[in-house]
């Protein structure tokens, strides 16, 4: 086996052949035994480098509805890392952009993900990760692979801006590869496809039906719960070359993706949680188990699912079943390795249909429409904020107020239950802040305080709202010690985006 391939079962192992311990170890330190022998394979990139040489233009656009190209390479060769970093309108732009790449002039992307998700964070969230074949830093927003991509003869890398309105004023990007001479004839491809189930329908979540010869390598699954309490009492199930009951089968969700008792966030090099929101209606969850050590090994078809199990609760928190299929919704990445053509297993579905479907409230609008209101003496206005499609309610109390408290009054558009949020601004001199719903208490305290400025929504469960008028109101009740404004006064500003609803049917 060629070692300047690093991972070894990524690259020239895909046939099938025996994976020892020296070659796991080998993947694990990714071949640094290798770089003391000399290659003849060529070092070269493709970036978004400004092709005025003297000039700073280092970004690429991409208008909505637009894709752009990020590379086209000929081959033999192999990509080798790619990073990327976006400056997007849309806040969920890591589910909008769409990462596709095209083998050897197949019609048919061998990669087809959202961004977000082809680099561990499901839900068009950004957090940091820290795997051995990728790892996202900088508050999620540089994000690294190293999954060992070869090709024979062409290597195409596609981005598309599924969004219909919000443009990428800025796509910054590396694709490096090698230029090889050859590859070993058992060299197999790498694939990565995205599917999802909102929300799961009956039977076990399908993650990959493969047919060929390969092994699979990765799987990073997403949850979007529909209903509280714990999602992942499923079993992981593989049905190997035809199997017609699992060849392996777990016992739980969190215990195939290394982790147990539930899930946390934590990173390690080859399974971790990236996401884990808790076990109310709106939490969120992503996990990521890559099978580099120990690859899931197929000579005719792999056929891999997961159930969709655990409590079973009304919309109002009353338990149906103790333990039964769930219908919270499910999207998932898998990656792999085979030779010859891939089966076409799933789509891509519309950008609608990838998303939840919110119903967001601008405050701003509820400001000019005169329903908003704040606390004598203290002052409100609308706030412009770079790189945001809307301008932000902006709430500032004066030095002297003692208990500000700013409230909007909003109305859905139908009588039912409703996942209740805000997008929130996070800031170094924003406060604290008790949230009151008609009278009740929603949350306690809603820290704001962040070192640099963000925008998050913040969920307070399910609500049964009647039509007509409601008021959401936010109680200042101290800061963080760190807000500070200018001259040491308690930080204890409010910037709120929009009242955010799911209709939760």
């Amino acid at each position: 086996m060629d070692k300047r391939f690093g991972l070894a079962i990524l690259a020239a192992a895909a046939a099938g052949g025996l994976f020892t311990r020296a070659a796991a170890a080998q993947s694990a330190g990714f071949g640094l035994e290798s770089l003391a022998r000399l290659s003849g394979a060529k070092t070269m990139r493709e970036s978004s480098y400004d092709r005025d040489l003297e000039g700073n233009r280092d970004r690429r656009q991409i208008a909505p509805g637009q894709t752009l190209t990020l590379a086209e390479l000929k081959g033999p060769g192999a990509i080798t890392h790619i990073w990327l970093t976006i400056g997007a309108d849309d806040p969920l732009y890591p589910r909008s952009l769409v990462l596709r790449i095209y083998w050897d002039g197949e019609e048919a992307p061998a990669v087809e993900s959202p961004i977000g998700d082809f680099f561990a964070v499901g839900h068009g969230a950004s957090v940091e990760v820290n795997s051995l074949p990728v790892q996202v830093s900088s508050n999620g927003r540089a994000r690294n692979c190293y999954w060992r991509m070869p090709f024979r003869k062409s290597a195409r890398v596609t981005v598309s801006n599924d969004s219909p309105r919000h443009k990428v004023g800025a796509f910054y990007y590396y694709i490096d590869y090698e230029r090889l001479s050859s590859l070993p004839d058992d060299t197999a491809y790498f694939h990565a496809q995205y599917r999802q189930e909102y929300p799961c329908q009956a039977g076990d979540y399908l993650i990959l039906d493969a047919e060929g010869r390969g092994h699979l390598v990765g799987t990073v699954l997403s949850v979007w719960q529909t209903g509280a309490s714990w999602f992942g009492e499923g079993d992981d199930r593989f049905y190997i070359d035809g199997a017609k009951t699992p060849t392996l089968h777990g016992t739980g969700t969190e215990d195939y993706f290394g982790d147990a008792w539930g899930f946390r966030p934590f990173n390690q090099p080859f399974h971790g949680v990236t996401l884990a929101e808790g076990g109310q209606v709106g939490s969120r969850a992503t996990a990521y188990r890559w099978h580099i050590p120990d690859p899931v090994r197929f000579a005719k078809s792999l056929r891999f699912a997961i159930e969709h199990k655990g409590p079973v609760l009304d919309a109002d928190g009353n338990t149906i079943q103790g333990y039964g299929e769930r219908s919270d919704c499910y999207s998932s990445v898998a990656f792999w390795y085979q030779r010859g053509k891939a089966k076409r297993f799933a789509q891509i579905p519309p950008l609608e249909e990838r998303t939840m479907p919110e119903i967001r409230i601008g405050a701003k609008a509820l400001l000019d429409q005169g329903k908003a209101r704040r606390s004598p003496g203290d002052a409100i206005a609308a706030q412009r904020v770079p790189g945001r499609p809307e301008s932000l309610l902006w709430f500032k109390p004066a030095a002297k107020s003692r208990k500000p408290w700013v409230e909007l009054e909003f109305q859905p558009p139908e009588e039912g239950h409703y996942l209740l949020g805000a997008m929130l601004a996070h800031s170094w001199d924003y406060g604290d802040w008790r949230v009151v719903l008609d009278g009740q208490e929603v949350d306690k305290r809603v820290r704001l305080y962040s070192p640099t400025l963000k925008h998050e929504v913040s969920r307070w469960g399910v609500r049964k709202l009647s039509q007509g008028p409601h008021t959401l109101r936010f109680e200042c009740v101290g800061s963080a010690p760190e807000s500070k404004r200018p001259g040491g006064e308690p930080g204890r500003f409010l910037g709120i985006d929009s009242i955010v609803l799911i209709r939760i049917k």
